[in-house]
């Protein structure tokens, strides 16, 4: 019988500011689709959707602005969609070669 190898404990990533705003600040400066928020933010994807619905809710002094998800094979554009996550297929076409929605922080004056 082999003996199970112990796993190292990981060791979280060491953060000035919380997640939320790390990407808050990171989309002052760029627009950036879901994907790119996870690399530069350093969270899994899943959790980038959830954490943007928080920020999309705060009333502070900026707004998230989303570009709508668009297919690419018909061009039909995502408008009146609510969730962040990109669509799986158009209503239209039935294509699942979709542009990922783009986000950004707008600042209220």
């Amino acid at each position: 019988m082999k003996k199970a190898k112990l796993k190292e404990p990981t060791i979280p990533v060491e953060r000035q500011e919380t997640i939320r705003q790390k990407i808050v600040s990171l989309l002052k400066d760029k627009t950036l689709t879901v994907k790119d928020i996870s690399f530069y933010a350093m969270i899994p994807l899943k959790d980038v959707c959830e954490h943007l619905e928080h920020i999309q809710k705060n009333k502070r002094d900026y707004r998230l602005d989303m570009t709508p998800a668009r297919c690419k094979k018909c061009g039909f554009v995502f408008k009146k969609r609510d969730k962040l996550a990109t669509p799986g297929k158009c209503p239209v076409c039935r294509g699942s070669l979709i542009e990922e929605p783009l986000f950004s922080i707008k600042i209220k004056h």
